[in-house]
């Protein structure tokens, strides 16, 4: 099995932080259905925004990638008989796809590997056939899908997954006749939908908000756009994790005023203790005495890994709550982050819906099961810029899922002195 071994140090420097994976997968999307050119840069090719690139092919969108952009036309979309849209790992990808493959009427298979075929897609599969579309199962891959999707009303829970309703978001506008989305619990991972809105605000799509959810007008056509993607605070958190633990980083490349819902690493790590300043567009983030918080996670659930890891060396202990929906990620998540955490010598216990961290003087080091999780990964080896030993970590190759170059830029500052 493929393993990486670091050896504890602090990580000092600049670091300019990539374009968020969230927003590329969104103005492919919107580029796509596009009637005409767009360009969109900055893109970096992770395994997930491959196959969100793979699948807009599969509907006959021209997406060609050159020197950090992606140049696309959306012209041709739907003008294929049949196709295959493999999202690979891509929970993202497969989830936006389905009901936009569904507005073509075509006949189409959903292909993936890995945890993607028996991650749940079942709420998403229930709507579609309630509104026009046979299913070939009623959860999982592989997945034949036939028949257009017609506009209505599609109730859902707003506590199983926001991509459900960014797929919607995506699809409905191309439909006759105005919809709905009417949302049965609350919304969480909220962020997102705001991502997902402002992007199609800016392909020409208009979403109205209403009570308990969202109206969807019929017959809308997205325009082309030169799109701009920002950097990925989801990325910037394992960095500013590691100012917590004691590292001196210049963080570049990202929005203070984004719609990105894990902007908020900023405000956790300053809760914690981290000494964060900014001036114009650079972060400055420092070490500092940590102290533990309790922290609700239910709008911000990727950042748990980073955030566990600066917990467990803060002084007291730390509640991470509203985090349950994290056992379907590409791990169990919650079983993952604890697991790396104890591996190292932390003290992590895994609840219903979280963890509760108690901080601990040091880390000693060790070998972390990464369990294939790219957050994993990148977790432990933040974590290991505190241990006393080294810290080997298996199939770090995670990490091309969402950031491929992300060992490149560790070792880059872990040799700036």
């Amino acid at each position: 099995m493929e393993s990486i071994t670091l050896t504890p140090g602090k990580l000092s420097g600049e670091i300019t932080i990539e374009p968020s994976k969230s927003i590329a997968h969104r103005a492919i999307i919107c580029a796509a259905l596009a009637n005409g050119k767009s360009i969109i840069s900055p893109i970096h090719l992770s395994e997930d925004i491959r196959a969100t690139v793979l699948c807009v092919r599969a509907l006959a969108s021209d997406a060609d990638f050159y020197e950090n952009q992606l140049y696309m036309d959306g012209s041709h979309i739907f003008k294929e008989s049949c196709c295959l849209l493999d999202c690979r790992e891509s929970g993202s990808t497969l989830r936006f796809m389905l009901p936009i493959a569904a507005v073509s009427g075509l006949p189409c298979r959903f292909i993936g590997k890995g945890r993607l075929p028996s991650r749940p897609i079942g709420t998403i599969i229930k709507l579609l056939k309630e509104h026009g579309v046979q299913c070939s199962r009623d959860d999982g891959l592989p997945l034949d899908i036939a028949g257009k999707l017609t506009s209505g009303e599609f109730k859902l829970e707003g506590n199983i997954s926001s991509q459900y309703i960014t797929g919607l978001m995506f699809a409905l506008p191309l439909l006759d006749g105005n919809s709905k989305i009417i949302l049965t619990t609350e919304l969480q991972s909220a962020g997102y939908i705001d991502l997902t809105i402002d992007v199609l605000k800016s392909f020409g799509i208009e979403i109205k908000a209403i009570e308990n959810g969202w109206e969807i007008k019929g017959n809308q056509e997205y325009q082309p756009n030169d799109y701009i993607i920002e950097g990925d605070w989801s990325q910037a958190a394992f960095y500013l994790a590691a100012a917590a633990l004691g590292c001196d980083l210049r963080i570049k490349g990202l929005n203070i005023q984004s719609k990105q819902g894990d902007r908020r690493a900023l405000d956790i790590f300053k809760s914690f203790g981290a000494d964060i300043t900014i001036d114009e567009d650079i972060i400055y983030a420092k070490g500092n005495k940590l102290t533990a918080q309790d922290i609700d996670a239910s709008q911000i659930p990727d950042l748990v890994p980073a955030i566990a890891v600066a917990a467990s060396v803060a002084d007291g202990v730390t509640h991470i709550t509203g985090a349950g929906r994290l056992k379907i990620k590409e791990s169990d998540r919650l079983k993952s982050t604890a697991d790396m955490i104890n591996s190292l010598g932390g003290q992590c216990e895994i609840t219903d819906d979280g963890l509760i961290i108690k901080g601990v003087k040091k880390l000693y080091g060790g070998n972390v099961n990464s369990y294939s999780d790219h957050r994993i990964v990148m977790a432990a080896a933040i974590a290991s810029t505190i241990c006393e030993q080294p810290v080997t970590i298996l199939e770090p190759g995670a990490v091309n899922k969402s950031y491929p170059d992300f060992f490149k830029h560790f070792e880059m500052l872990s040799s700036v002195k």
